[in-house]
C-alpha cells in the first residue's frame, strides 16, 4: 500500500505541474499587411515550406491575385481585413486625399471595412473576419471608430501597431480584442531581432504578434533569407513555442 501510496503522489505531483508548463509555452503570430506581391512569391512558400500558418491581413488586392489569395486561404492560413483603400494620416501615408483618414467618418469607415468583408468570405468562405487599423490609426476624421466598429459586430478583432513588453508577458488571454497589440519589423531587421522577440514570449508564456509587409520586396521590406532563417528556428523550437495565426491565438472561431 505504502508504494501504491508513493505512486499516486508522485502522479498529484505531475499533474500538479501540468499547469506551469502550459503556462511557460509562448505563442507567436505571424502577420502580414497589405495584400503584397512579394508575400505570395516569398513569405507564403517559405511558411509552407516550414508547416507554419499566419495571418494576412489584405487591403487594395489586385484582381490578378484573388486565385492566389484563395489558394492561401485553402492551405489554412488566415485572411483578414485591412480595408479597402488603407485610409491613412494625409502626412504618414501619400494618398488620393479622398483616401485619406481625415476624409473618412467612423460610418464610412465601417462600411468600407464592411464591404472588404464580402471580398474575404469571397476567398475563404468564413462569415467572420479579423481587422488591422490601417497605419495603426483608430482616428478617421477627428473622431475613434473604434468603439463604433466593436457595436457593428462585423469584425472579431482589431490588431494595432504597437507591442510593450508587458503586454508580450499577458498574453492573449489578456487582451481587448479591439486592441490587439502587434511590433513591427522592417528593413534592415535582423535575424537575432526576430529571435529575441519570440524568445520574449517563450521564457514569459506570454505571445508575440509580429507584423511584417514586404518580403524579400515591396515596401517596408524584409529580407527574405533573414524571414526564411527565422521561420526555420520558430520550426526548431516548436515545443516551447506555438505559432498561430492570430484567430487561433485569440481562441475564436
Amino acid at each position: 500500500m505504502t508504494g501504491r501510496i508513493r505512486a499516486l503522489v508522485a502522479a498529484a505531483a505531475v499533474l500538479a505541474m501540468l499547469p506551469s508548463i502550459a503556462q511557460a509555452r509562448g505563442t507567436v503570430v505571424l502577420t502580414y499587411d497589405d495584400a503584397l506581391p512579394s508575400q505570395l512569391d516569398h513569405a507564403v512558400p517559405a511558411l509552407d515550406a516550414a508547416g507554419l500558418k499566419a495571418t494576412f491581413f489584405l487591403s487594395a488586392v489586385r484582381e490578378a491575385d484573388v486565385p492566389r489569395w484563395q489558394a492561401v486561404a485553402r492551405r489554412g492560413h488566415e485572411v483578414a481585413n485591412h480595408t479597402i483603400f488603407h485610409p491613412c494620416a494625409a502626412a504618414k501615408f501619400p494618398a488620393d486625399p479622398h483616401f485619406t483618414s481625415e476624409a473618412y467618418s467612423p460610418a464610412s469607415m465601417i462600411r468600407e471595412i464592411a464591404q472588404q468583408n464580402t471580398l474575404l468570405r469571397a476567398l475563404d468562405g468564413r462569415a467572420r473576419h479579423g481587422f488591422a487599423m490601417p497605419c495603426g490609426e483608430h482616428l478617421v476624421g477627428g473622431e475613434d471608430y473604434l468603439e463604433p466598429l466593436r457595436a457593428a459586430h462585423i469584425v472579431d478583432y482589431a490588431r494595432g501597431v504597437s507591442m510593450d513588453d508587458a503586454q508580450v508577458r499577458a498574453g492573449p488571454a489578456h487582451v481587448d480584442a479591439m486592441h490587439v497589440p502587434a511590433r513591427g519589423f522592417a528593413e534592415g531587421t535582423t535575424l537575432d531581432q526576430l529571435v529575441a522577440f519570440a524568445r520574449t514570449a517563450e521564457t514569459s508564456g506570454g505571445w508575440a504578434v509580429f507584423l511584417f509587409h514586404g518580403i524579400g520586396g515591396d515596401q517596408l521590406s524584409v529580407d527574405a533569407a533573414t524571414h526564411r532563417a527565422f521561420l526555420a528556428w520558430l520550426r526548431q523550437h516548436r515545443r516551447t513555442i506555438r505559432v498561430a495565426t492570430l484567430r487561433d491565438a485569440l481562441a475564436l472561431r
